[in-house]
């Protein structure tokens, strides 16, 4: 099986994505644009593929500093270039928002090492143009 399948799932633009461990999503277009709205939309995996990506490297990080991480939210929004196709990511947002008993500075390191030094989505997405900008929360208070 390749890396990735994309199936048809509907007679619209509904696609079943699946990767070699039988992993399954769905991808789709909203009903505006044709589609059935019944999946993400390619561009917002993007983004859920940077918070995950993200994410890893976080409790990773913070795993080996001993902090004791109870919850972790990631958060991302952005703006895509206007009147252009294809229209790519210019400035994406992403809030982390974590909980436990984490030092805020260990916090604040685990996010910069992540997007970057260790992140390949973020790297990726940084090479074709996006500014990536970020706020990390702790235990619902704002970091600097």
């Amino acid at each position: 099986m390749a890396l990735i399948e994309a199936t048809l799932a509907d007679n619209k633009f509904g696609m079943d994505i699946k990767d070699a461990d039988g992993h399954v999503m769905r991808m789709d277009i909203p009903v505006e644009q044709g589609g059935s709205g019944s999946g993400f939309r390619p561009m917002q995996s993007m983004l859920a593929a940077l918070c995950g990506c993200s994410s890893v490297d976080v409790i990773s990080i913070l795993e080996k500093q001993r902090q004791v991480l109870k919850g972790l939210k990631i958060e991302a929004d952005g703006s895509r270039e206007e009147g252009k196709e294809p229209s790519l990511w210019k400035k994406i947002q992403i809030d982390f928002k974590l909980e436990g008993e984490v030092e805020a500075s260990k916090a604040k390191r685990a996010v910069d090492l992540s997007l970057e030094k260790y992140c390949s989505v973020a790297e990726t997405l940084r090479r074709a143009g996006a500014t990536i900008t970020y706020s990390i929360y702790l235990n619902g208070s704002k970091i600097d």
